[in-house]
């Protein structure tokens, strides 16, 4: 059995990009960790859903608890970096942000973490960081850093940018045909998809993670990152066809060996 890294950049990333797969291995007997950046300080909070003075970062922490106990995960760690926010934005210039962090020191703060684990295979972004968030972008940095210097292998998760393209065109064109506004996640979405940063075309992907038996549990992990993702959001919409098809398979690139046009999607992560 092998142990398996993922290491994502805030509270909520998990659930959203790898939730299936850590389902799957967790049940095959792997050993599953979380290693998270940030505590997602600078994240927008769902209107209403923190109590009076409760803190942001906080309620992530234990949101993401919840969602990793349903995925199975083993263990949950922090590099405790402060949430870098967006490119531009005051937060970003925080000395004590993901983003500003040196990256020696961020290589060597998940090498203290993981020095008791015997680690087969490391997850990280893809080189831009699925839609070029800065924090995202450094996990990428830091991730692929580590796993060369440890020898140890690594796959980048992203999202496959045709097919999720196909998804989302679909979903504004019925929402506007009833003349309905698109959900803040879809017109959010829709808006990201005209930048050539977000995902990767499938000709470069070469793992396809089929993780539809596990949709619901995926869902529930979702849910349970209630102060970022709303009941009406996109992302727990009805487990019907299309969220199958925008949900149903999670996507990686084996950067030590690309794939060869007409090849199919690896369907085994641990496998090259």
């Amino acid at each position: 059995m092998a142990t398996v890294v993922f290491f994502h950049a805030h509270p909520d990333d998990e659930a959203l990009a790898t939730a299936g797969t850590m389902i799957k291995m967790s049940a095959a007997g792997h050993r599953v960790l979380l290693v998270l950046a940030t505590r997602g300080e600078e994240g927008e909070p769902v209107p209403g859903v923190l109590s009076d003075g409760e803190e942001l970062g906080e309620r992530r922490s234990q949101e993401v608890q919840a969602a990793a106990d349903l995925l199975g995960v083993a263990r949950v760690a922090f590099l405790d970096y402060r949430d870098s926010g967006m490119i531009g934005s005051s937060s970003s210039e925080n000395p004590a942000c993901f983003w500003q962090a040196d990256e020696s020191e961020a290589v060597g703060r998940l090498d203290a973490l993981l020095a008791d684990e015997a680690v087969d295979l490391l997850v990280a972004y893809d080189p831009h960081g699925g839609y070029g968030h800065p924090d995202h972008i450094q996990v990428h940095r830091v991730g692929t850093r580590w796993a060369a210097e440890h020898g140890v292998r690594l796959r980048w998760v992203t999202m496959n940018r045709d097919i999720v393209r196909s998804v989302v065109a679909e979903a504004m064109g019925e929402v506007s045909e009833v003349g309905q506004e698109p959900d803040a996640d879809l017109a959010k979405r829709s808006e990201r998809l005209t930048d050539d940063l977000f995902g990767l075309p499938d000709a470069e992907i070469t793992h396809g993670i089929v993780v539809t038996e596990v949709l619901e549990r995926k869902r529930a992990a979702i849910a349970a990152h209630a102060s970022q993702v709303a009941p009406d959001s996109f992302f727990l919409a009805p487990l019907d066809a299309r969220y199958e098809a925008a949900f149903g398979t999670e996507w990686f690139v084996d950067p030590g060996r690309p794939r060869i046009a007409g090849e199919p999607h690896r369907t085994d992560l641990l496998l090259n």
